[in-house]
C-alpha cells in the first residue's frame, strides 16, 4: 500500500501500519471485506408484476371515487330531512354516535349527550388524519369524505330539535319521549329556536366536505397518474 486508506498519509512499501495514525492494514482490510459481504444485496427495480398491480389500485381508485362523487350527487341533492339518514351508511354512524355517548359519559351530562354527535364526525375525521400523516392522500380524501356524510347525516337530527318528529333509535319520536340530544344541547345552549339554521348550515358544511375530498382524491390519482409510466398518461 502506498498510502493510508484512513488518514492518506503516504507509507513505505512493505509496511504493515500507518506511521501517523496506527491503523493495520490488513486488519482494515478485512473489515471492509466484512462488511461488503453482510451489506443487503441491490433491491431490484420494480417488474411488471408489480407495475400491474400499481395500475389495479390505481383503476380500483378512480371506480371507487367516480362512486363516490355519483353518491355525492345524489346526496346533495336531496333536501335536509329523514331522506338523507335513508342511507345504509346510517346505521355504521349510529354504532359512533351511540358509542359516543358512552365514552363522554365521565364529562358531565352534556358532554355525555354531545358525545354521541361528536364522536360520530369525529371518527372519520381521526382516521383522515392519521392517513395523511401517512402519506397516504386517497385514503385520508375518503375519510373526509365520509365525515362529510356524517355531518349530512346529523344535520335533521339537529334541525328536529323543536318539532321532535324524528323518528329514534327505538322506533318513536321525540316528542313522544320527551326530547332527544339535539333539543337538550341546542335548549342549553340557548339557541333552541335556530335548530333549522344550524341544521341547515351542517347540512352544506357536509355537502361542501364531501364535494371538497372529492377534488382532493381526484388531485391525488392525477399525480399518480402522471408519475407512473404503468398507467395512462394525462392527454
Amino acid at each position: 500500500m502506498t498510502e493510508c486508506p484512513k488518514c492518506g498519509v503516504a507509507s513505505v512499501d512493505g509496511a504493515t501500519d500507518c506511521a501517523a495514525c496506527g491503523i493495520v492494514f490488513e486488519k482494515f482490510e478485512r473489515r471492509v471485506r466484512a462488511v461488503a459481504e453482510s451489506a443487503p444485496p441491490p433491491v431490484a427495480g420494480p417488474d411488471l408484476e408489480e407495475e400491474a398491480t400499481s395500475g389495479l389500485v390505481w383503476w380500483a381508485s378512480a371506480g371507487l371515487l367516480t362512486g363516490l362523487t355519483a353518491w355525492t350527487w345524489s346526496f346533495a341533492r336531496l333536501p335536509m330531512g329523514p331522506a338523507v339518514m335513508d342511507s345504509f351508511l346510517h346505521l355504521p354512524d349510529l354504532i359512533f354516535h351511540e358509542a359516543g355517548h358512552l365514552i363522554f359519559s365521565p364529562f358531565g351530562r352534556f358532554m355525555s349527550v354531545l358525545g354521541g354527535s361528536l364522536l360520530q364526525f369525529l371518527v372519520p375525521v381521526i382516521l383522515a388524519v392519521s392517513f395523511g400523516r401517512q402519506h397516504q392522500p386517497f385514503s385520508a380524501a375518503v375519510c373526509a369524505w365520509w365525515a362529510g356524510q356524517n355531518l349530512m347525516d346529523l344535520a335533521p337530527y339537529i334541525a328536529d330539535a323543536r318539532s321532535l318528529q324524528l323518528v329514534l333509535l327505538g322506533g318513536k319520536t321525540g316528542a313522544e319521549v320527551e326530547g332527544h340530544d339535539w333539543e337538550y344541547l341546542l335548549t342549553q345552549l340557548g339557541i333552541v329556536h335556530h335548530d333549522r339554521t344550524v341544521g341547515l348550515w351542517t347540512h352544506y358544511g357536509g355537502v361542501l366536505l364531501m364535494a371538497a375530498a372529492i377534488g382532493g382524491g381526484a388531485w391525488t390519482l392525477r399525480r399518480r397518474r402522471n408519475r407512473s409510466p404503468a398507467l395512462p398518461s394525462a392527454s
